[in-house]
């Protein structure tokens, strides 16, 4: 084959090569446009069924609260009326019996009046002193209209007015929540969640992050405050976790939706102490170290179970108590393990100790809460792996490796 013709094949060879390549990256594009569009019609049906779902649960309430209202108004006006007619049903009792006397003594005088001769003395007589019984000139008291409850319902259009600029205000949508996760980062044992306020317009008050592990359904809580970002610990290695984060604006009792859930994961094991040794005590995690104090004269170097620090990493030691200091005490970092060694102060290792450079430091440690060491590459070695490190410490009291 001439040289042309090899020239021309390679030519060929690298246009498919480019068109495949082309054609990887378009396709890649139609999937993200495809899960674009996904959660776009998604979060609308989403958004939708929200709405209509707070809306009838409001038309609900208010309805009732309203039927609740009218019945108690109702009820008011029955109780005004039964105590109102009661007495007046009394009287027109008394006035009615009267009534029926007067009549029943109108006829008994007529009939005095048309009788003989013989009985008209006897029945006039009788007639007159049962008149004076009666008392006719005794009348009961009726009350005067002025006097007696005149019903009306007291109604204005505040509340439909109060009502109506209140349901124009009420609810909004939203395109996007007013905070995303803007970054996931690796941590020993753990992720380390970063986010931030994307709307200018929202005034954040606290923050609240959840996770939960990818074949899970159920969130959980992971942080609620002020920061921006958290260290979640406790999550197994390799294994996919989705992250969420919403947030409460200012003065607001509710939370703003959640952000668009994001997949994070750690490669590293979390730092646990070597079980095993003699001279300390750890605890169910191996997070936490505690120098028995039974055991004189032990308690030399206790190193991590593995090499769990790299450079670029910060590595934090927490103390939480402290006992006697002792010239041994310190705590630090090694690039190799030597079960055998019982000291940090030897090559391949840095330490602080109350021994050698930072005596305050250490002796003092417990009010500084925690003691941060960060390492960086200042000789690029021949091996292509990143340095590794042994978080140690020297025989120290108790301490937390976070």
């Amino acid at each position: 084959m001439s040289i042309e013709a090899e020239a021309l094949l390679q030519e060929a060879k690298e246009s498919i090569e480019a068109a495949q390549n082309y054609r990887s990256e378009l396709q890649q594009r139609l999937h993200g446009l495809s899960q674009a569009r996904k959660q776009v019609r998604g979060s609308a049906s989403q958004t939708r069924d929200a709405l209509q779902r707070h809306f009838q649960e409001l038309q609900t309430a208010v309805s009732r609260l309203l039927t609740e209202r009218l019945s108690a108004l109702l009820q008011e006006v029955d109780n005004i009326e039964l105590d109102s007619v009661s007495p007046l049903d009394d009287c027109q009792k008394l006035i009615e019996h009267g009534v029926s006397t007067a009549d029943e003594l109108l006829r008994e005088g007529e009939a005095a009046i048309r009788c003989g001769i013989n009985e008209k003395e006897d029945k006039l007589g009788s007639f007159t002193k049962k008149a004076l019984q009666i008392q006719l000139d005794s009348l009961p008291e009726v009350p005067a209209l002025v006097d007696v409850p005149c019903l009306s319902a007291q109604l204005d259009d505040s509340l439909l007015h109060m009502f109506r600029t209140h349901v124009a205000r009420h609810g909004s949508v939203a395109s996007h929540p007013p905070v995303q996760i803007e970054e996931l980062v690796e941590r020993p044992g753990g992720v380390l969640v970063r986010w931030c306020k994307v709307d200018d317009d929202f005034t954040p008050q606290d923050y609240r992050l959840q996770y939960r592990r990818g074949n899970s359904s159920q969130y959980e809580d992971a942080y609620i405050g002020k920061d921006t970002e958290f260290l979640v610990l406790h999550l197994d290695p390799h294994i996919d976790h989705l992250f969420r984060v919403c947030a409460r604006g200012e003065g607001r009792t509710e939370w703003s939706p959640w952000s668009i859930p994001q997949t994070g994961y750690t490669t590293l094991a979390p730092h646990e102490w070597l079980p095993g040794v003699d001279g300390y005590i750890l605890s169910s995690r191996k997070n936490i170290a505690m120098r028995n104090d039974s055991s004189p004269g032990l308690g030399g170097v206790l190193y991590s179970n593995s090499a769990s620090y790299f450079c670029g990493q910060t590595l934090t030691f927490k103390i939480t108590a402290a006992g006697q200091t002792d010239k041994r005490d310190s705590l630090g970092v090694c690039a190799d393990s030597r079960p055998a060694t019982d000291s940090l102060q030897r090559d391949q290792a840095v330490c602080i100790s109350t021994n050698v450079s930072a005596d305050s430091l250490v002796a003092s440690a417990p009010t500084y809460n925690a003691i941060a060491l960060q390492a960086s590459r200042v000789r690029i070695p021949a091996r292509s792996n990143p340095p590794s490190f042994y978080p140690t410490l020297g025989s120290c009291h108790l301490y937390t490796v976070l």
